[in-house]
């Protein structure tokens, strides 16, 4: 059953009636430079195809495995390159903030903040999001059934904000694996539009000792599987150097596959909606 809530990220739309849009970028801000050329890169695809895009990259990664693992440029100077990605291409942006304190200098410049999995049930974190008047997307917590994150979801929406995303990113099964229910989309669609993240449901998590594995080669394989179970939105890290990526160069989606996969998924959202 598709979606009976809406939200939006600036000008997109997500929910009943609405063209499969998509959040994509980089892990994390490796540089001004290479932030700017990819978001470039992603959204001369997206525009070929019809596909609406909002650009996603951290600017911190607050949870990484090892201590020593590259974190990104901080909020100061990762906000100023998400702001000029946005004037300079045009295009709503997403990143995630891991404490209230964050939460009102990254709601100046996102259109939409995004709460980390690990940290969906921070009561105080969830409530500095909603109050900046942005959308606000919501990881599921890899420890979380789906039924629970109506819990989270009623979290924002108490804290005065009605524009909701819940986003589907996979279930710890035993060490270092995630599986997909995706019965997990309809049933969190009775709270908000789900969106499917297709890159961290492949993560191997700390499977490779100080980072994170995963299984690249199924990212496909799952996104497909999403979309034709009704998902409003697909989520997507992506990179031009998969192996060289800063973060999570094991899951990441490569740039030069990432046209074919979308036309693939554009014709399964087109089908569903028929």
């Amino acid at each position: 059953m598709p979606t009976s809530h809406n939200a939006n990220i600036g000008p997109v739309q997500f929910g009943k009636g609405c063209a499969l849009p998509l959040i994509a970028g980089p892990c994390v801000i490796e540089s001004r430079d290479h932030t700017l050329k990819l978001a470039e890169a992603i959204k001369n695809i997206c525009e070929e195809l019809g596909i609406p895009l909002i650009f996603k990259a951290s600017f911190d990664k607050a949870n990484r495995s090892s201590i020593k693992s590259f974190r990104g440029p901080g909020i100061d100077q990762g906000l100023a390159i998400l702001s000029e990605v946005r004037s300079q291409l045009d295009m709503p942006i997403i990143s995630d903030i891991h404490s209230p304190e964050q939460a009102a200098a990254a709601g100046e410049v996102l259109d939409c903040l995004q709460i980390p999995a690990f940290l969906c049930r921070q009561t105080d974190l969830l409530a500095a999001a909603a109050a900046t008047g942005k959308c606000v997307n919501v990881k599921k917590g890899q420890f979380m059934s789906p039924k629970e994150m109506k819990n989270v979801a009623d979290k924002v929406k108490e804290s005065s904000c009605e524009n909701l995303l819940l986003t589907e990113r996979g279930t710890f099964f035993g060490y270092h694996r995630l599986v997909n229910d995706f019965t997990s989309i309809p049933k969190m669609q009775e709270f908000a539009p789900v969106v499917f993240d297709a890159t961290h449901s492949c993560q191997l998590p700390g499977g490779a000792g100080t980072l994170s594995g995963g299984q690249r080669q199924y990212v496909g394989t799952l996104a497909s599987a999403a979309i034709a179970g009704g998902a409003d939105g697909l989520f997507l890290e992506v990179h031009d150097n998969p192996d060289q990526a800063k973060s999570d160069p094991a899951t990441v989606f490569p740039l030069d596959q990432l046209s074919d996969l979308l036309k693939r998924l554009k014709r399964i959202s087109e089908a569903v909606r028929e």
